[in-house]
């Protein structure tokens, strides 16, 4: 004992390394005993209290998202079936066969009907309601809701919905069955060609239903007698803008009662209001329990859904994990006081340590950890020396290998990328082997692993809707811009058929917010199946070939290419492709295609293979293209791509 503070000879580092770790353990004992519990209480308690609300507002998110999704699929439903009924209005006994299609469709659909204004079908009697229900997850029949008396028209509902200029969901309410079932409904106005309002689609759905989705435990139904417990539940409850109780783990109170008339004591009362992102967190006393409530709107259905969660999981979450806390530091005090003297012992003679990690470097374990010494004697030294070459062996192979870890990362990255992109296209020919009237193929090369280029195309209302496009640039900006493109493209023509329309979109879209500069040429078909006429819309891209009668360039318009202005008024033109015909579409990367002594493919090339093609009738979609590539790939030999490489073939086949 006395050996260990025996004054050591001065040197050149006089400071006595076992001495100092002493007085520093010393000084760190007494630092943490003074430290005040009640702080590390408080501070664990807090953090603790964060912790649920964020927990409750991403677990509240995800049930609101679920809520949300069911309320936007019935919404989309009424509305694309109220374009099918008011296309069929000339056949009433179509009605019933939609509306059970509509039941059958929608798994959260409880039951629908279209309600007719009084005297619409005369041969249909005074009232006509068809009407398709759910239950038990068995399809009814289809009826007519006025059998059983429902004399709907001096209905407030119907009245409103007639009024109204577009859908809306209804009050929650009970249905006239003996269930009762409480229900909510989307109704939605229909109208005759006339834009006269003679109908109303009223699509159901099922709170009870609902309830028994998102509740995290099981609800208590009319039937039992037994009073739901609000004490230490979990729960979600909600309601609709008045207040009214949609969704409830009591389903007695679901409709027939308001959340209010069980809020004790709200925010008002100073008991604490607290937001975070879209979610509003609430301290009130719910059912005579204090709870943390926290609250998210349901986008367009003028709902809020909340989850409930008693202060008492809190606290005691709070307590115990301080409590952890506390106990955690005392432990740590008593392994420093029994260790902290062997733990000298072992620090002060380090050289070993430092021996045998100086052996493992020498191995070629560079990642060998040195000894931590924090004194400036002749041990530090020499532990600072072997540091630094172990620092610089390291830095040495990490660099080698993240470099070649990085290459192998970047095309693997490429090769997803490029199979992405690859997905996105049309890639089944022939895609239509039912139709006899068109013939299509297409192909995409990209210069790198991703490219700009794209092509796409798809039938609709017996109209061929296809494009082709050409991205300035290349590589993994240009793959971006395209995949933008060729999405716009498909969602702006699934409700336009003008080609200069949809071009006059695509680019107000792409142009918005184009900081890079970047453009695409684009050219924009709508092909008539039925009659052979072709309108068109050219972008600044190279004008197609028509294989037929003859070979000959489509005459295009000079028009600028997307994303370069906002608001350019794009030129359509239109011409009756005669049957037979092939429209040959491609990107500057096949008449621009260079050899070793840049010299370029060029569109006599193009023309002259065309020609050949049609006068040995072999000018359908599959072989044009393939005798191009072949062609182009004989010409340019070795020489690397310097271009994407897309080509688009359309035979018009009706007689």
């Amino acid at each position: 004992m006395l050996s260990f503070f025996k004054k050591k000879p001065i040197t050149g580092y006089p400071r006595s390394f076992a001495k100092r770790l002493t007085w520093r353990i010393m000084i760190r004992m007494i630092l943490i005993m003074i430290i005040p519990v009640l702080l590390i209480f408080w501070l664990t308690y807090s953090i603790v209290a964060l912790g649920v609300l964020g927990i409750s507002n991403r677990i509240l998110k995800g049930e609101k998202e679920e809520v949300r999704r069911i309320a936007s699929d019935l919404y989309m439903a009424s509305t694309n079936t109220a374009a099918f009924i008011e296309d069929d209005l000339s056949n009433p006994d179509r009605m019933y066969d939609i509306m059970n299609r509509m039941v059958k469709l929608n798994p959260y659909m409880r039951s629908c009907g279209i309600y007719f204004i009084e005297g619409y079908y005369p041969q249909k009697g005074r009232l006509f309601a068809p009407y398709a229900q759910r239950r038990d997850s068995i399809i009814m029949e289809s009826q007519n809701a006025c059998d059983q008396g429902n004399d709907y028209v001096k209905d407030e509902w119907f009245k409103n919905a007639i009024a109204s200029e577009k859908g809306y969901w209804t009050k929650p309410f009970f249905d006239n069955d003996s269930a009762r079932s409480p229900l909510v409904s989307y109704l939605t106005p229909i109208r005759d060609k006339n834009k006269r309002t003679v109908a109303v689609l009223g699509v159901d759905f099922s709170l009870l239903w609902l309830n028994e989705k998102i509740q995290p435990m099981q609800t208590h139904y009319f039937e039992n007698s037994k009073e739901w417990n609000a004490t230490l539940q979990i729960y979600y409850y909600m309601t609709d803008s008045a207040g009214t109780i949609l969704v409830h783990p009591d389903a007695k109170r679901i409709v027939n009662k308001n959340i209010n008339s069980y809020i004790t004591k709200s925010p008002n009362d100073n008991m604490g209001y607290l937001t975070i992102y879209d979610s509003r967190e609430d301290k009130i006393e719910l059912d005579g329990v204090e709870v943390l409530v926290c609250s998210q709107d349901v986008k367009y259905t003028g709902w809020t859904i909340s989850f409930a969660v008693p202060k008492f999981y809190i606290r005691v979450f709070g307590y115990f994990a301080a409590g952890i806390a506390i106990a955690g530091i005392l432990i740590g005090m008593l392994v420093v006081y029994f260790f902290g003297r062997r733990t000298i012992k072992k620090n002060v003679k380090p050289l070993t340590l430092l021996a045998a990690s100086a052996d493992e470097v020498a191995k070629g374990n560079f990642q060998t950890a040195l000894p931590v010494i924090n004194s400036h004697d002749e041990i530090h030294r020499l532990r600072d020396s072997f540091g630094n070459m172990q620092r610089s062996l390291v830095n040495y192979t990490e660099d080698l290998r993240a470099t070649t870890a990085q290459k192998a990362s970047m095309e693997s990255e490429l090769k997803i990328a490029h199979d992405i992109q690859m997905s996105m296209l049309p890639k089944a020919f022939p895609p239509y082997p039912e139709r006899h009237d068109i013939d299509i193929y297409g192909s995409l090369k990209p210069a790198k692993g991703v490219g700009g280029d794209l092509f796409d195309f798809y039938i609709r209302d017996e109209k061929l809707i296809f494009c082709i496009g050409d991205v300035s640039g290349k590589g993994v900006p240009a793959s971006l811009f395209m995949a933008v493109t060729r999405s716009l493209f498909r969602n702006i023509s699934a409700h336009v058929a003008i080609p200069s329309e949809i071009m006059r979109t695509l680019n107000n879209a792409m142009s918005e917010g184009n900081e890079t500069n970047m453009f695409v040429t684009v050219f924009i078909g709508v092909l008539d199946l039925q009659t052979g006429l072709l309108r068109y819309c050219n972008a600044g891209h190279d004008a197609p070939l028509l294989v037929g009668r003859d070979v000959g360039a489509l005459s295009c318009q000079p028009n600028l290419p997307i994303g370069v202005v906002t608001g350019y008024e794009y030129t359509q033109q239109e011409v009756s492709i005669d049957p037979n015909t092939t429209i040959f579409l491609f990107t500057d990367g096949l008449n621009e295609a260079e050899n070793y002594e840049h010299a370029q493919f060029g569109n006599l090339r193009i023309w002259n293979i065309a020609k050949l093609l049609l006068d040995e009738q072999r000018h359908q979609p599959k072989h044009m293209i393939d005798a191009m590539a072949n062609a182009v790939h004989t010409f340019v030999g070795d020489a690397e791509q310097s271009d994407d490489l897309t080509m688009l073939a359309i035979q018009y086949m009706k007689g």
